[in-house]
């Protein structure tokens, strides 16, 4: 039976070998410590990045809601502002939006929307 010998690869360690150089980061405990904040703050925190990120699509889709919105009303006041001035406006609206007809007439519907089965 042979005994390894004192110069022998058997003895030494990963640390005299220079297996853990690459690993000095670790001995930092400052270092490791602000790691462990950066990842508990990016994935485990109640407010992480991800939330955020969807809160912020969220008011991305708001404020196009709210820009969508305002147009309308401008519309729909114009169109007010229009009803209140003019007589023919007034028939012409209701014509197109309530389907109202003079005593004469015959009033024809044609609808643009169909199923096709």
């Amino acid at each position: 039976m042979d005994i390894p010998s004192k110069n022998s690869s058997f003895l030494k360690s990963p640390v005299l070998s220079g297996g853990f150089k690459k690993l000095f980061w670790l001995k930092n405990k400052y270092l490791l410590s602000g790691c462990l904040f950066m990842v508990w703050m990016f994935f485990f925190d109640p407010k992480d990045w991800g939330i955020a990120y969807d809160k912020h699509e969220k008011l991305n889709e708001l404020q196009q809601n709210e820009l969508h919105l305002t147009k309308v009303i401008l519309q729909t006041k114009d169109e007010l502002a229009q009803l209140k001035t003019n007589a023919q406006t007034i028939e012409k609206y209701a014509r197109e939006k309530y389907f109202m007809k003079k005593d004469n007439e015959d009033l024809f519907i044609v609808s643009s929307t169909f199923n096709i089965k």
